[in-house]
């Protein structure tokens, strides 16, 4: 793939931890940042740090559950600012119950909407423009919970794994048109969401630090970007080892239903 500077970059989730961090990251003089987000006191406040650094800012306050009105909006940012990358980060986390009850199908609902369905659509809608101008860059947010489903989120663990095997499938058609798909596995990054996830949270980054990571491996299109190590690789050993034994290795790591 013919490497290129990205000038003009689009965030979705960035009043979140890691969206916010990615947008200061990337902020810098002839760069467009593209943010979208639910809160637009946050989403604001993250524009300014951008500001300040030399970069224009344009905001999208709004629910992306909504599609239609995500993909017009993708598409008009498109038709003014020409997208060279697109970050899908956004992402929102239930879990069983302290009690173990279950997940709610209504927040189920709105999880695969807000995780998986926003992601396949944001894709959707950025890849005609991308693929006439004949270059692009596409980072999925996924997570380590992809390689091996964790007892107390299923529903969570169900949606990244689908952004992941959604992220691999696009790499593989798109790598030909000059297209570079990447798939970003993160483990705990300090955020709300990740306060709120039950179990522990082994080698915890912070967003800063996260989104330096993910910059540098989008930034060499690599197919996938997780972190960190050792966590990332004992997750994936998970997904190799026979299901009975992943799952006493979760029950002795305190992540037992």
């Amino acid at each position: 793939m013919t490497r290129f500077v990205s000038r003009n970059i689009l965030i979705t989730g960035a009043s979140g931890s890691i969206g916010s961090a990615l947008a200061v990251t990337y902020a810098a003089p002839g760069v467009t940042l593209i943010l979208q987000g639910r809160n637009e006191a946050r989403l604001e406040h993250v524009a300014q740090s951008c500001r300040a650094k030399g970069a224009r800012v344009e905001l999208g306050a709004f629910d992306l559950v909504d599609i239609p009105l995500l993909q017009a909006w993708i598409l008009g940012m498109d038709d003014t600012h020409p997208l060279d990358l697109v970050i899908a980060n956004q992402g929102i986390n239930i879990n069983i119950g302290s009690d173990g009850q279950g997940e709610a199908w209504a927040d189920t609902d709105r999880l695969l909407d807000v995780n998986l369905r926003a992601t396949m659509a944001i894709a959707h809608a950025v890849l005609p423009g991308m693929r006439r101008r004949g270059h692009g860059q596409i980072a999925l947010l996924s997570s380590l919970a992809a390689y091996f489903g964790l007892p107390h989120t299923p529903a969570y663990c169900a949606s990244k794994a689908g952004v992941k095997a959604f992220g691999e499938s696009l790499r593989g058609w798109l790598a030909p048109e000059n297209i570079g798909v990447t798939v970003v596995m993160p483990g705990y990054v300090e955020s709300e969401m990740c306060d709120a996830m039950p179990g522990p949270k082994p080698f915890l980054w912070t967003a800063d630090r996260a989104a330096r990571k993910i910059k540098q491996g989008v930034g060499k299109n690599r197919a996938r970007v997780s972190f960190p190590f050792p966590l990332n690789f004992g997750t994936w050993w998970l997904a190799v080892l026979p299901a009975h034994s992943s799952l006493k290795i979760l029950r002795w790591m305190g992540y037992g239903a």
